[in-house]
């Protein structure tokens, strides 16, 4: 479920160059720390699993989410908008939004229909599910989406989902902070992942090279201009 491609847009767009223009003109300018944390970075990378945020209010919750996350190596992340409000946020993402491939969609419908569209599993948090989170399979693209603070994951979500899951709770309260649920599996999921892969990762030689450059120019502020000079755009 790898999103990105060899192409990278400069200029909002208005011209292109491809990965292999940013590792040679761009990549080499980073500090020799930069290139080793980004190699670092890459070769962990998890796309097959999905972060998908519906309803979410307050936006601190959407932030800690991506933070977690992006920290646990899961790049794909989806937000279902479908407030006209927020509550704003006092905790930021550590710019984890920088690093994450982040898809908004207006309703859950839409959201739905992509998830469909390319055979990816959805698996929804819900406190009436039976199944526990570590009976799921977790070696196939899925997405795991965590509902609203209040009232969960909507109705059509829950109609549309593959996998109904619940993080056992044996103590007297009955549900986690969607921030903290959103942790504990996202936990779970790399832990099991490594446990029965060997590793969380699922990213070929190819698409390391299309993320090293990527991030490259999400480093650089002046890697745009760069590219322009060099290569006489």
């Amino acid at each position: 479920m790898f999103p990105l491609t060899h192409k990278i847009s400069l200029f909002d767009g208005k011209l292109a160059v491809t990965a292999e223009d940013v590792l040679t003109h761009v990549f080499p300018l980073l500090t020799e720390e930069r290139q080793r944390k980004i190699i670092n970075v890459v070769k962990e990378r998890c796309f097959d699993i999905s972060v998908v945020l519906e309803s979410i209010y307050d936006r601190g919750n959407t932030s800690a989410v991506m933070r977690t996350a992006e920290g646990l190596g899961f790049a794909n992340f989806h937000i279902i908008e479908t407030f006209e409000k927020f509550k704003e946020a006092n905790r930021v993402t550590q710019g984890a939004d920088k690093w994450v491939e982040a898809k908004k969609w207006k309703s859950t419908k839409e959201a739905i229909e992509h998830f469909k569209k390319n055979k990816i599993r959805i698996c929804v948090t819900s406190l009436e599910a039976s199944k526990p989170l570590h009976e799921i399979d977790f070696s196939t693209p899925l997405a795991l989406v965590l509902g609203n603070e209040k009232d969960g994951v909507s109705k059509e979500m829950l109609e549309a989902a593959d996998e109904r899951v619940i993080i056992p709770m044996p103590g007297f309260v009955q549900s986690f902070n969607i921030s903290i649920a959103g942790a504990l599996c996202l936990y779970h999921i790399a832990s099991d992942r490594r446990q029965k892969q060997g590793s969380n990762a699922d990213v070929t030689e190819e698409q390391q090279s299309i993320l090293k450059a990527t991030y490259a120019m999400r480093t650089m502020d002046s890697a745009e201009s760069i590219l322009k000079n060099k290569l006489g755009l």
